[in-house]
């Protein structure tokens, strides 16, 4: 027997009245035997004692139960407790339906007879599928009539006379408005830094007179510091085309408000300068620190020039807000730093054992042709490379096909996701052409896997962005990746050789982007052009390429004569479903609407299986880029582009509709 067990013996024998009685009672017995006198008196007195403990014990549970089951008193001093606690207090059901309350509350929403009431008709933020399903306590932030409160919802079981439990919920109001106010008031005197670019600062100065020059420079400067004044902040100049601003949180809604007015007023500078001045600011908001803060700036101009330029990028933590960017992209005449980046780029080449090449889900010709080119430049410096393709895309199946049909490439040139995460390594370098956006890539793993990225795009730069890579060479200002990446091949090696068919892929790539040398078409763009024509590419070849059949002829002229046209200046159609390459026929019959005289802009969308795309393009007065964002896309000032999953047709037209309003409300729209 163990102790525990012998301590219970010695409770349940020992320290009872009865066992003592019958020790008694067996003294009487005996003597009986030898003193009856004795011995009678001594039963009698063990059977007045079994009497009396037995009516006793009964008595003692009696009042024992009375004391312990007395729910009267009970809930009384509880519901007295609670109606006196210095919080306000309900109680309600598992559906939200209000049992009782004390009268605090009514202080909260200056109301009475709130029993059998709803909760979530009082407060709306709370709701019964929010109430906590074990014995974990759910907090709510609420508002009600400019003051604050943390509602802490606790699950309370109740007893019922049939034995059975109830389950309810109670509901503390705890005001945290002081804390808020002073919260408020802390963020507001947090310091902001904003960094502040001049874009086009040798562009603009070698386009004026000298004599000029320093009047323009002070002009800059003093519309600078006078708007740096308006929110009670400093200005300081870093570099001729840099500046550092300092100022309050609480000023920046001003800004905000009036959509940094600052940038208007820069680019209508005009004192004979042929090129108007265009700004990039970069703020950081609410960091830890002014260091942290200092990095929120950073990533914002970074974000900002990469957008573009001219407009003002704020980073609230991991928050971007975007205002302005309504000029075109400018050209830089200069090739150094393509240069420089062919140079670094062959650097890491050369350290690398294997190149795996990725474009985005979805590959155009664009994004196969810059494929295809470092892929050459890989094989120019002795590296086998793979191009990571899971399937090829109605915008490429005719390209493709004319990879494999050609006989140029012995061995396999084409990974799927699986067979690419295979070939990763230690020395693997991974190269994503036109995109920078992770979940866009083919292959999003691969950039976990691999500490080599090297991004080529020409895109103007999101908020989601590939920020682990050694390499990258963004520059809204180009017409395509391919001519990006033919530039690159000329400093690749001395003597640059390209098969035919990567020529022809490269000249493609860029011919679409460009809408046949319409769109986004500067110099560097026919000198790259001119050096794939000297390597081999034909147009006449370059042109069958984006032949179509009479099927997607026919579905691109009922897109363009179903187009409803919106706001007078801008064509919205839907292109017939569900066609094998419903995404080239609707960028075709974009396209094609732009031809039509007084539109601006137009939007096709079309339905793909289960997705909805949309084609966006522009003549560059009206920023489709800005009104693609809303949507979750992107893309440039005059080329963009959408897509939705699970989502009716209607529907996506609905909220394009309500994009291109917010859009003209905002202002965004070039004058």
């Amino acid at each position: 027997m163990n102790k525990s067990h012998y301590k219970t013996f010695i409770n349940r024998v020992f320290l009872q009245p009865h066992f003592y009685i019958l020790i008694l009672f067996v003294f009487g017995v005996i003597f009986l035997f030898y003193e009856p006198v004795i011995g009678f008196v001594a039963m009698l007195l063990c059977v007045a004692l079994l009497i009396f403990t037995l009516l006793w014990g009964k008595k003692g549970s009696q009042l024992e139960e009375r004391t312990l089951n007395k729910d009267y008193d009970f809930h009384s001093i509880h519901k007295d407790v609670l109606s006196y606690f210095p919080f306000p207090f309900i109680m309600v059901d598992a559906h939200g339906w209000i049992k009782w309350y004390n009268p605090r509350i009514e202080e909260v929403i200056k109301a009475k007879n709130l029993v059998n009431k709803n909760i979530q008709n009082l407060f709306l933020d709370i709701t019964a599928d929010q109430f906590p399903k074990g014995k974990e306590q759910v907090t709510k932030t609420i508002t009600v009539d400019n003051r604050h409160y943390n509602v802490y919802i606790d699950r309370v079981y109740l007893s019922q006379a049939s034995g059975s439990q109830r389950t309810m919920y109670g509901l503390y109001f705890i005001d945290n408005t002081h804390n808020m106010i002073l919260k408020e008031e802390n963020l507001k005197q947090k310091v902001s830094i904003g960094l502040i670019f001049i874009d086009n600062y040798e562009e603009v100065m070698q386009s004026v007179e000298d004599v000029r020059r320093p009047l323009l420079i002070a002009l800059i400067d003093r519309k600078l510091n006078s708007w740096a004044q308006q929110g009670e902040g400093i200005v300081k100049k870093l570099e001729k085309d840099q500046y550092l601003m300092l100022f309050y949180n609480e000023h920046l809604e001003k800004f905000r408000q009036k959509k940094f007015e600052i940038l208007d007023e820069i680019r209508q500078i005009h004192i004979g300068n042929e090129l108007p001045v265009t700004l990039s600011i970069g703020i950081g908001v609410n960091g830890k620190n002014l260091p942290q803060s200092m990095e929120y700036a950073k990533a914002a101009i970074d974000l900002a020039l990469g957008r573009g330029g001219d407009q003002a990028v704020i980073k609230n933590v991991d928050k971007y807000s975007f205002y302005g960017g309504k000029t075109k992209e400018v050209e830089k005449s200069t090739r150094v730093k393509a240069r420089m980046k062919a140079y670094a780029f062959r650097e890491i080449i050369e350290e690398s054992d294997e190149v795996l090449i990725m474009g985005h889900k979805n590959p155009d010709v664009d994004c196969l042709g810059a494929a295809i080119g470092v892929y050459r430049a890989a094989q120019l410096l002795g590296k086998k490379a793979y191009i990571v393709l899971n399937e090829p895309t109605s915008a490429i199946k005719t390209v493709y096909d004319k990879i494999l049909e050609s006989g140029e490439y012995e061995e396999k040139i084409f990974l799927n996701s699986i067979e690419a995460i295979g070939h990763t390594g230690e020395k693997t370098l991974v190269v994503v052409v036109d995109v920078h956006r992770p979940s866009y890539t083919e292959c999003p793993e691969l950039l976990e896997l691999s500490k080599n990225i090297v991004v080529f795009d020409h895109h103007r730069r999101s908020a989601e962005f590939i920020d682990n890579a050694v390499l990258t060479y963004l520059e809204p200002f180009i017409s395509s990746t391919c001519e990006m990446i033919a530039e690159i091949l000329q400093y690749i090696v001395d003597k640059v050789k390209l098969k035919p068919i990567e020529a022809d892929i490269l000249l493609a790539g860029i011919t679409i982007d460009t809408k046949n040398f319409v769109f986004k078409t500067g110099v560097r763009t026919f000198e790259a052009a001119a050096f794939l024509r000297r390597n081999g590419a034909d147009s006449t070849r370059v042109r069958m390429l984006f032949q179509n059949d009479m099927e997607s002829y026919q579905a691109r002229a009922a897109a363009v004569k179903d187009a409803r046209i919106y706001r007078k200046n801008m064509a919205i159609s839907i292109a017939p479903s569900d066609l094998k390459n419903g995404a080239v026929i609707a960028a075709q019959a974009a396209d094609e609407l732009l031809n039509i005289s007084g539109i601006k802009a137009s939007f096709v969308m079309c339905s793909i299986k289960n997705d909805v795309m949309i084609s966006a393009r522009s003549l560059g007065d009206i920023n489709v880029q800005l009104i693609m964002e809303k949507l979750g896309g992107g893309g440039h000032q005059t080329v963009a582009g959408a897509q939705f999953s699970e989502v009716p047709i209607d529907e996506v037209y609905d909220q394009l509709i309500e994009a291109i309003d917010e859009y003209l409300e905002e202002g965004a729209e070039r004058r």
